[in-house]
């Protein structure tokens, strides 16, 4: 798909869905992307940084495949190589990956770029950069075991982005079923929560729930 397509699959749903393999309850990436897939997730974003390049390979061109046949847009975590390797619809980098007007340049202008920014000079760095990158990450909102030495952000970020953001929004970061309608409250349109999902019994039940929620 192309760069507006994906980014009208970001708008579509309100739940952004991440891999954490290790967090999933012993299930692979394949089975948990499918999961959310069937709940109405339908922008994912492939994050494995412990694995090899090649165990990552494989795996995306699976993902890819599977994506593609849910109509789903489909991101790789930092890997700008592997994204272009699997034809992937775009990346998500961070503040210390190469920086976005480079990889613009690597993935050329057709493909989504989302980049994360924790307080207000970085996402007035991000407006800077409009056309550049499509969305932007903020958080972490709350401790998050995902990236453990990350410092909370906190609701007051997410508010600042709902007023100051040129660019669409996902909000970060431990955010649970239990705190989720404060995020919503604080301006969120689209949330991430990670092992809320990966690890939930019923991954298609815990989406719908939160999708609710935000709803």
């Amino acid at each position: 798909m192309n760069r507006q397509e994906a980014m009208r699959c970001f708008k579509s749903f309100p739940i952004y869905g991440i891999t954490a393999e290790g967090m999933s309850a012993g299930r692979s990436n394949l089975e948990v992307v499918e999961a959310m897939l069937q709940a109405g997730i339908r922008f994912v974003q492939y994050r494995e940084k412990e694995k090899s390049g090649l165990a990552r390979y494989n795996e995306c061109l699976q993902l890819r495949e599977l994506t593609r046949k849910y109509g789903a847009a489909f991101l790789i975590d930092d890997f700008v190589d592997l994204a272009m390797a699997v034809d992937a619809d775009g990346v998500h980098i961070g503040q210390d990956d190469l920086p976005p007007r480079a990889v613009r340049e690597l993935l050329g202008p057709d493909k989504v770029i989302g980049w994360s920014t924790h307080g207000p000079e970085q996402l007035q760095a991000a407006n800077g950069l409009a056309g550049v990158i499509d969305y932007i990450g903020t958080g972490p909102v709350y401790a998050t075991q995902t990236k453990k030495t990350a410092v909370p952000v906190g609701l007051e970020y997410v508010q600042y982005a709902r007023q100051n953001s040129v660019l669409p929004f996902v909000a970060i970061g431990g955010i649970k079923e239990h705190n989720l309608h404060l995020v919503r409250e604080a301006g969120a349109d689209t949330v991430c929560v990670v092992s809320e999902i990966t690890g939930a019994e019923n991954i298609a039940a815990k989406v719908r729930s939160l999708a609710e929620i935000m709803d």
